[in-house]
């Protein structure tokens, strides 16, 4: 901001120096001149004396009554009385042997300064004002916001963030405020995870340790054949089995766990426009594909009003857009609508479609990667986050080959 100032500092400095050198410039040349308006007028003014006088008696002739109307610049002429006081500037000449006093105006030499004077302070001021403006209300208040995200990115999620009286960044504090509260949310729903998941790992683990116990003395007893029947050897054999599968299942409720937590899929249920869905996403990807000459096509979509979450409807669409990217050819994407009951379905398609049709039923398991995944980067999650969240939303996901396409289809319920 300081920088700014300095900067405006020599802005009005420059225009100041201009005005100066106009004005200076000017001078010079106005004095500089011998050919200015009332002196070419005085001189015709005299000429046209002398030649009316040579034509006439120079006594019956009056000069004092001469019309001057021609004459842009003289406003009269008398005969010269010395220590006459004269309102008006004036020269001296003589004419037919006498002296006399011309007097005018010089309307250009006065005003058009004056004109261009108030021409530059006028945008003088135009620029101290926008600058003044630009001061007060975009960087002030921007240097008022610059340690923001900086703040936010160290975590400092607690102290809120202070109104700018500016209009112009109201907005973006309103959006950043909520981001804030968004962040301190998460945080602590993180915290709350965290320990809710240390208390469920510790529980566990003193649960697990009762069949270990168990596993570790049955096998002990095996090793040191201290069982001498089959029998005993067949019911401990038994005991093993059954602490292995309590085990498993232990090790499965972890894993349930830990997999519905930190993914943190809320679904927010109201109703929404699939119009509305499906204009966001062709906003979006129109652009995107064109740059990577990707062809692509949406049907028409009719208003209709369905169930669910319009934010996470627009993820999952993302979603599937994003893998029809990664995994397909790059020819072409399109996107289909289509009713059956009380459903909506929408159809994605993309060119390239290779997997096989074993690897179909696995397609929304999490960590799941397809064959055609190659060295792709990806965790296998995406499919799996878009089912999940289809079915919080009382909706339904599938994939299939259609015609050499690979289509997922979207089951939407209607409102």
């Amino acid at each position: 901001m300081n920088k700014f100032r300095i900067f405006a500092f020599l802005i009005v400095i420059v225009e100041i120096l201009l005005i100066v050198s106009v004005n200076i410039l000017y001078l010079k040349q106005n004095n500089a001149s011998d050919e200015r308006l009332y002196l070419v007028e005085a001189r015709r003014l005299v000429k046209e004396i002398e030649e009316k006088i040579e034509e006439q008696k120079p006594e019956s002739f009056e000069i004092d009554k001469m019309s001057l109307n021609k004459y842009d610049s003289i406003v009269g002429i008398k005969e010269f009385v010395p220590g006459e006081s004269c309102a008006n500037d004036y020269l001296v000449e003589e004419i037919a042997g006498k002296l006399y006093r011309i007097e005018y105006e010089d309307e250009k030499s006065t005003r058009l300064p004056m004109y261009i004077n108030i021409s530059l302070l006028g945008m003088m001021i135009v620029t101290i004002v926008v600058l003044v403006y630009v001061d007060n209300k975009v960087l002030r208040p921007f240097h008022n916001m610059s340690n923001l995200s900086y703040e936010l990115a160290k975590g400092n999620l607690s102290m809120p963030i202070k109104e700018e009286k500016s209009k112009l960044f109201g907005r973006f504090l309103w959006g950043m405020d909520m981001l804030r509260e968004k962040l301190e949310d998460n945080k602590e729903k993180e915290l709350e995870f965290q320990k809710e998941r240390k208390t469920l790992i510790l529980s566990l683990s003193h649960d697990i340790k009762t069949p270990l116990s168990s596993i570790e003395l049955y096998s002990k007893a095996l090793s040191e054949n201290l069982y001498d029947t089959e029998e005993k050897k067949d019911e401990a054999l038994q005991g093993i089995a059954r602490n292995v599968k309590e085990i498993k299942g232990y090790v499965d409720e972890i894993v349930t766990a830990s997999r519905e937590d930190f993914l943190n899929l809320e679904v927010i249920m109201g109703e929404c426009y699939l119009s509305e869905v499906m204009k966001v996403t062709e906003s979006y990807y129109k652009d995107k594909l064109s740059v990577i000459h990707t062809e692509f096509q949406m049907d028409e979509v009719s208003e209709c009003l369905v169930k669910g979450d319009k934010n996470r409807l627009v993820e999952v669409l993302q979603n599937v857009m994003e893998n029809a990217i990664k995994y397909g050819d790059g020819k072409s994407i399109s996107i289909s609508f289509s009713e059956e009951e009380d459903c909506r379905l929408i159809h994605i398609k993309n060119s390239g479609g290779n997997l096989k049709k074993e690897e179909f039923p696995n397609l929304f398991d999490s960590f799941y990667r397809g064959s055609n995944s190659n060295n792709m980067k990806g965790s296998g999650l995406g499919l799996y986050i878009c089912k999940t969240l289809m079915r919080k939303m009382d909706g339904e996901i599938f994939a299939e080959m259609d015609e050499g396409f690979f289509c997922v289809t979207l089951v939407v319920r209607k409102a």
